[in-house]
This record gives structure tokens, C-alpha cells and sequence, in this order.
């Protein structure tokens, strides 16, 4: 049994919905299997059977508590981790049924919020055509939705289902879309997009649940390594964050995170040879005309002195964690001989010129590290005490964001650079829409909000989906 239950807590924390899934990578992990305890493989039926007649409910709900925290703990402390953790805050009543809520009621709501927040939101775009054009210019939004709704479809192959989908008399062909799009400058994407989720901001500021004021994290993200020749776009395909072989677009984005719903403010392209500085400044430019900043959470990767001090100068508070050079690595290896978890020290950062950026940095002993020296520590960086640091743990919001924009992205070959930022600003508009039409249905069934989704993305996508005259 113990066995078995380590077993269902890996297929947990990977989401398989199937012991196939389970199966297959146990296969090719033997030293793994050791590791469960596991004398023999299990075959399906013996996992099927186990989980839905031996475990109780209560031990199942107790792998799903277990997995989940799992995940968690692994997000927190930066490690890569299979799928998004969903995180289950605390219930306010004494019995856990009460927030419960009816399937068909939450459905029914979401159908209605979901048909007004898109005749709300989609409007905000628009594509440079004429008066006279037959195609109606809805039906490439409708289009754009529609290859959003199933991964790693493409503009060719889902305007040719979307033919036989809609009920339209007309919609547009796969090439004819990505050429309309193609005619967008990114600086036109961008402020359509801007427009669009102010337009979304208005309608769950209307709802007391939301907080138009708080914490934003700022992180890049990539698309898939770039295999093909990059001549000529050098500037735009650029190399991955780790700094492998491997090159890749990157896009940058700031995103409300925290107690607030976690919609993506704003999105940009990042090229080759612009500062993280431009970057961070950038974004906060955007956010700041829609929502109150207060406080902002970034990657490592933006542990620049001069990121540090804008942030200050803009009377922001910052956490940042720190890149660990030679005398962060001295500091860990003291504390760790004289076993202390965490120590604080304030730090002058020279900008040049004789000025200087003053910060506290911030040792904490990460919790069940495989490493026995400095590394159990990370080293944080920020300008308003250690208060804050427990708000760094917020930025998994972000990171488990991009799974989930990554999967209503549409399928391209293309080297076409603003066509790649469409597809991915447009992913993280479905992804906004989602999540701001669930905080509207909790805050009109419960008047409560809690960061659990009540309705799934795939839901969210259906309704659109019917939005968008199909179905």
C-alpha cells in the first residue's frame, strides 16, 4: 500500500488522467521504481482497481493534498515542476460542503458572463481593411477563438474546420487571416491588447472582490526552441534565458498576481540587445495606466542594480532574488557551518558615478534541498524589510500562467515576427478572459473570491467557442 500510494501522489503531480500515462514513464525509470518501492510493475488494472476500490476517499483526497503541496513547495523554491498546483485557500464556513457549489448554476452563470465580457473585450481589436470587405471582421477574431480552443492547431487546417463549424456564411481562409495579421505593427497588437483588458478591468472593477491595486510580477518567457534557419532574424529569434545552444522567441509580461485575479496586463516582444532596464520599464509604464502597483516580483534574471533603483525611484517596493556571486556564496557557507536558516544584511549597490542603491539582502535555507553546502540558501533582494518576502511566493501565479496561455496559442511555422507576438497576445487575452469571468461567476454565486477556479479553462473556451457561432 505505502508503495501504491507514492505511485498515485507521481501520477498526481504529473495530472495524468490515465495509469497508461503512469505506466509508460515508470517503464523507462527503473531505478525510479526501486525508489517507490515498487518490486514489479503494476499493471493498469491493478492501478484502476486500487485507487477506485482499495483507497477511501479520504486517502485519495489525501494524494491529491499531498501531490499538490508537493508542487507547490517546488514552485516556491524555483524547481521545474510538471503541471500547475492548484491551490485550494482556506474555507470560511465550518463545513466544507457549504462552498460547494451546483455544476449546472456555475455553468449556467459562466455562459452568461461569458457572452457579455466578449462583446465587451473582443471589439477592442480591429485589423487595417476597408469599407467594402465581404468577410465580416468579427469572423477573424471568431477565427483566432476558434484555433485557441484545441492545442497546437494551425491557421490553415482550423480555418478549414472552422468553414464546416460556423455558422457563418463567410469566414475567413487560413492565409488570408495570417495576412491581415501580418499587417499589424506590434505597436498596433499592443495597444488593441491594452485596450481590450482595460475593458476587462472595468467589468470586475464593478464587483467588490476585486482589488484594481496591489502586486505585479514581471518575467520573459519563451516559445519553443527554434530549429530552422534564423538568417535575418537574428534580432528576433534570440538565445533562451539559460543561455544553451538552443535559440527562441521570447515574450515579456506583467501580470497582477497576489490577492487580485491574475490577469495579464500587458505583453511585449523582447529582441535582441534591449536592457532588462527598457524591459521592466516598459511594462510597469502599462500597468500603472490601468491598475495601482505597489509592489513588484521578479526573476533572477532582472537582479540588475539599475532595475532596482527605477523600481525605487517609482516609490515601488521590489522582491528580487539574487544572482549568488563570490561573497553571497561566503555568507552561505557560514551560515550553513553555523546552521542558521535565515540572516539579513543592508547592501549598497554601486549604479556608477558615485552613486549607489541601497537594498537588504535576504538569506532563507531552502526547505528539503538535495544540496549539502551553499546552495541550500537562496538570497533575496528588496527595499521594504523581510515582510515581503512571503509575498515572492505569489510569482508561481505567473509561471503556471504561461502553461496555461501556452496552450491557447495557435500553431505557427512562421518566422513572422509580429505574427508570432499575435498569436501569443492573443493567447494571453483568453487566458485573462478566463480567469476574470471566473472571479465574476464566484463573486455572483458566492459573493466571495477565491483563487481555485470554479470553472475550468476548457469551459471558458467551450462558451466561446459558442460565442464565435460554432456549436
Amino acid at each position: 500500500m505505502d508503495s501504491l500510494f507514492r505511485v498515485f501522489i507521481l501520477k498526481e503531480c504529473h495530472g495524468w488522467e490515465h495509469e497508461t500515462a503512469l505506466i509508460e514513464y515508470l517503464e523507462c525509470r527503473p531505478a525510479l521504481c526501486e525508489q517507490l518501492g515498487l518490486e514489479s510493475l503494476p499493471n493498469q488494472s491493478t492501478l484502476w482497481r486500487s485507487w477506485h476500490e482499495r483507497f477511501t476517499a479520504e486517502l485519495r483526497g489525501t494524494v491529491e493534498t499531498a501531490a499538490r503541496t508537493i508542487l507547490i513547495k517546488a514552485q516556491n523554491a524555483d524547481v521545474a515542476v510538471p503541471r500547475e498546483p492548484e491551490r485550494h485557500l482556506p474555507s470560511h464556513g465550518d463545513e466544507e460542503d457549504e462552498s460547494d457549489l451546483d455544476e449546472q448554476a456555475v455553468l449556467d452563470e459562466a455562459a452568461t458572463v461569458t457572452e457579455h465580457v466578449s462583446h465587451v473585450v473582443f471589439p477592442a481589436f480591429s485589423l487595417n481593411r476597408g469599407d467594402s470587405c465581404e468577410i465580416h471582421e468579427n469572423a477573424y477574431w471568431d477565427l483566432q477563438t476558434y484555433l485557441g480552443l484545441r492545442e497546437r492547431l494551425a491557421a490553415n487546417e482550423g480555418a478549414r474546420s472552422f468553414t464546416y463549424e460556423s455558422t457563418r456564411e463567410r469566414t475567413p481562409l487560413g492565409h488570408s487571416h495570417r495576412e491581415h495579421i501580418r499587417d499589424l505593427s506590434i505597436a498596433e497588437i499592443r495597444e488593441m491588447y491594452r485596450q481590450a483588458v482595460n475593458r476587462l478591468l472595468s467589468e470586475v472593477a464593478e464587483t467588490e472582490e476585486f482589488f484594481r491595486a496591489g502586486i505585479v510580477a514581471i518575467d520573459i518567457t519563451e516559445a519553443d526552441p527554434f530549429t530552422g534557419d534564423r538568417t535575418g532574424h537574428e534580432d528576433e529569434i534570440i538565445g533562451t534565458k539559460e543561455k544553451t545552444d538552443e535559440y527562441a522567441y521570447q515574450w515579456a509580461t506583467v501580470q497582477l498576481v497576489g490577492n487580485a485575479v491574475p490577469i495579464v496586463l500587458d505583453a511585449r516582444p523582447v529582441r535582441k540587445g534591449e536592457s532588462r532596464l527598457e524591459i521592466v520599464e516598459d511594462l510597469l509604464d502599462s500597468a500603472e495606466e490601468l491598475v495601482h502597483v505597489d509592489n513588484v516580483l521578479m526573476d533572477r534574471e532582472f537582479d540588475s542594480q539599475q532595475v532596482l533603483e527605477m523600481l525605487s525611484q517609482r516609490g515601488l517596493s521590489y522582491v528580487v532574488p539574487k544572482r549568488m556571486q563570490t561573497s553571497e556564496k561566503a555568507q552561505a557557507k557560514r551560515l550553513l557551518q553555523r546552521d542558521r536558516d535565515r540572516y539579513e544584511t543592508d547592501r549598497k549597490l554601486h549604479l556608477g558615478k558615485n552613486e549607489w542603491h541601497e537594498t537588504t539582502l535576504i538569506y532563507r535555507r531552502k526547505e528539503n534541498t538535495e544540496h549539502d553546502d551553499h546552495r541550500q540558501y537562496s538570497v533575496f533582494m528588496t527595499n521594504r524589510g523581510s515582510g515581503h518576502l512571503t509575498e515572492y511566493g505569489y510569482r508561481w501565479e505567473i509561471e503556471s500562467g504561461y502553461r496555461s496561455i501556452k496552450r491557447f496559442m495557435a500553431a505557427t511555422t512562421s518566422k513572422d515576427f509580429g505574427l508570432r507576438f499575435f498569436y501569443f497576445a492573443f493567447a494571453c487575452l483568453l487566458y485573462s478572459i478566463w480567469r476574470a469571468v471566473d472571479l465574476l461567476v464566484q463573486a455572483e454565486l458566492t459573493g466571495e473570491y477565491e483563487h481555485s477556479p470554479v470553472i475550468t479553462a476548457d469551459n471558458t473556451l467551450t462558451l466561446l467557442k459558442k460565442e464565435t457561432g460554432i456549436g
